[in-house]
């Protein structure tokens, strides 16, 4: 991540902290520490099973080039997709679980790595978040590639004991 696109994340998300420069300020004293920032404000997120997350980022990837952030949390496999406001109040199903007013998201410094947390897809500093439709529909994709090759070793199987048998 380039310096000014960097000092744009990191801008972009002090400012949902309480203290914007509290915020700053710990990562400057720790760069590889991490911070707790507020949901509900700027945005939501969508915590995903980490057997989605990755595979739903790449439908992602594919369908619009450039996601909002994106964060992974390495040691309990989950990824979340930072969603506009308001979206975790109605999320439901896809095994989802919405982090909205009143929840707090680790979050490490923008370009770095800490704790286990790493943005997969990092702020840009200009505000982009994942719509929750293309996300719903990304990780819709990417389960439904999931089942697809789980069939198909399956299937192969059965159909190779087909030609097995005798005729007869």
């Amino acid at each position: 991540m380039t310096g000014s696109r960097s000092t744009a994340a990191v801008e972009w998300l002090t400012s949902a902290a309480p203290d914007p420069d509290a915020c700053r300020w710990a990562w400057q004293r720790d760069p590889q520490g991490i911070v707790l920032l507020p949901a509900g404000k700027l945005w939501d997120v969508l915590i995903v099973p980490g057997a989605l997350g990755r595979p739903t980022l790449d439908v992602l990837l594919r369908l619009v080039g450039r996601p909002g952030p994106v964060l992974a949390a390495l040691r309990v496999r989950r990824t979340g997709f930072f969603v506009p406001p308001g979206t975790a109040s109605g999320w439901a199903g896809a095994g989802a679980r919405g982090c909205g007013p009143g929840a707090g998201i680790v979050v490490p410094r923008p370009g770095r790595a800490a704790g286990g947390v790493r943005w997969l897809a990092p702020p840009d500093g200009s505000g982009t978040l994942t719509d929750a439709g293309l996300l719903e529909r990304a990780m819709h994709e990417a389960a439904g590639a999931a089942a697809g090759s789980a069939r198909a070793p399956r299937q192969a199987a059965r159909d190779a004991g087909r030609r097995r048998r005798p005729d007869g």
